[in-house]
């Protein structure tokens, strides 16, 4: 039996890989990740909002006398974060034999173009472009929002020669078409789907917004299996699935939907490092089970294109099951 899948040109011995998140922003943690069978690793993503919050907070102080101090301070805010991301790279990619993926979350594509330049030559197997976007501005036009995708994996294209992978938002009117045209790009080398968000919530007692469910549920698979079985066999590229895959069921009805691997966070946080192993167990016996020798041999079998209830994908409406309820 092999678990060995093919990634982004990268060859890994298992289809889990640790998410972007706190559980890699360390080479201790990556080291132990890896221990424990992680098949890949994202590094937790360097911000650009986060950099320019910073570089804000420097606009807002009285530099009024010494100019220079203040193009200093933005520079050194600057070249601090992102010299701080290189060595834990460089560091990381010296210490394990996993691919190690570096990761920036973008809202533009001003502030990158370099940068990834730099992330290539500190060794990055690959790069992992995470933009965020919640289209909420009611003065900007759904095509607007999502000529961001195409402006900013354009010019990480130009500077890089490594692997790119888009992880994105699902907020699309025409997500199955945006995603599709992304690809004839060949600006990208594969989608992760989809991008898990800040969840705001009301605090009743202290009349304050405060966040909640920082964790997925399992139950938050739905999305992502959903979009990777309508599309895994329209879109030539690689369909990474991302959020509420929590067990190796979760992995399996991931690959029968057509994705190539599947990435993991939540679960690792609320189990512990060793939970990977259970998980990969848990495929193993499933594919064991039933007579599969490798990943290949069951994947995309309940696809859109291939199951005999597809149109269950594409459905929208309860109606079927609530007329069942008394």
């Amino acid at each position: 039996m092999s678990l060995s899948v093919k990634y982004l040109g990268l060859d890994l011995k298992n289809p889990i890989i640790i998410g972007s998140s706190g559980l890699t922003n360390s080479v201790e943690k990556i080291i132990n990740l890896e221990k424990f069978g992680a098949g890949a690793v994202v590094l937790k993503s360097l911000f650009e909002e986060q950099i320019l919050m910073e570089m804000g907070e420097i606009e807002n102080q009285d530099y009024n006398d010494y100019p220079e101090a203040h193009d200093y301070a933005r520079y050194y805010t600057k070249e601090k974060s992102t010299s701080d991301y290189l060595n834990l790279l460089e560091r990381a990619k010296e210490s394990v034999k996993i691919p190690v993926i570096a990761s920036i979350n973008c809202v533009d594509s001003k502030e990158w173009s370099s940068f990834a330049k730099k992330i290539e030559s500190s060794g990055a197997d690959a790069l992992e472009i995470n933009v965020s976007m919640l289209p909420s501005d009611i003065k900007t036009s759904s095509i607007d929002n999502e000529k961001k995708y195409f402006d900013i994996i354009s010019e990480v294209r130009k500077n890089i020669k490594i692997p790119i992978a888009l992880k994105m938002s699902s907020y699309s009117a025409g997500l199955a078409q945006l995603i599709q045209k992304l690809s004839w790009t060949k600006n990208t080398d594969a989608f992760v789907l989809f991008n898990r968000y800040y969840s705001p919530d009301i605090d009743l007692d202290k009349m304050k917004i405060v966040s909640s469910n920082i964790l997925s549920s399992p139950a938050e698979i739905a999305v992502s299996l959903r979009w990777i079985a309508l599309l895994s066999n329209k879109i030539k590229l690689p369909l990474i699935a991302s959020t509420g895959i929590h067990d190796s069921e979760g992995v399996i009805k991931q690959i029968l939907a057509g994705a190539q691997a599947v990435q993991i966070v939540s679960t690792v946080y609320k189990n512990g490092n060793q939970y990977i192993g259970e998980i990969i167990t848990g495929l193993e016996n499933w594919m064991n089970k039933n007579n599969y020798s490798s990943l290949a041999d069951f994947r995309g079998l309940l696809s859109y294109d291939k199951a005999k209830d597809a149109a269950s994908f594409e459905r929208i409406q309860f109606m079927k099951y609530y007329s069942k309820i008394n």
